[in-house]
């Protein structure tokens, strides 16, 4: 009925996040445990997905830091890393409520460094395919954050990523970018 997800990262290991696609959509932190406030609601039989692009620690950050420190929209640094284990990335909370129910249900777990996959191509279809729509969602919204990713880059991810399509709307996705590359 209703879902909030809460991630933190550990500052150990990710110098720095992004929340792909969901700008619009952010969560107070103070609001994931208040059971009045709603988030985003998942009708029975389907899926989100939330993509974070990281720069882990030691990596060149896309963003550079701040001479004064953090600015006033942004949260304060944590304080040192006492309970994560090595290798996390990060901790993932879920809450949801079941279709009657008032009451949220939370699960949490850690997200490990040893869970990622050590390239896209490794990724399941699902995944390859959210990834062709969110990398063209970015585009357009004028690809600051794409590279050099271009909408044939797009249509060969999401081509080898159709997967089962019994309604054909991850094909219409490919026609979709394809006309969007026609109009460029």
């Amino acid at each position: 009925k209703d879902v909030k997800i809460q991630v933190e990262f550990n500052p150990a290991e990710v110098a720095e996040y992004r929340l792909v696609g969901y700008e619009t959509r952010a969560l107070r932190r103070e609001d994931f445990n208040n059971d009045k406030i709603d988030a985003g609601d998942v009708g029975s039989g389907h899926s989100v997905t939330a993509i974070y692009e990281i720069t882990p620690v030691g990596r060149k950050k896309l963003v550079d830091d701040l001479r004064y420190g953090s600015p006033a929209a942004e949260a304060p640094k944590a304080d040192p890393v006492t309970n994560a284990k090595p290798g996390e990335l990060g901790y993932l909370k879920l809450r949801y409520k079941l279709p009657k129910e008032d009451k949220s249900r939370l699960i949490e777990l850690p997200i490990r460094a040893a869970d990622a996959l050590p390239r896209l191509d490794a990724a399941s279809s699902d995944i390859r395919f959210a990834t062709a729509v969110a990398t063209f969602g970015q585009m357009l919204k004028g690809g600051k954050w794409t590279g050099a990713v271009s909408y044939d880059d797009v249509i060969a991810l999401a081509q080898g990523a159709k997967g089962d399509d019994p309604f054909g709307l991850r094909a219409e996705f490919v026609n979709l970018v394809r006309i969007a590359k026609s109009l460029k």
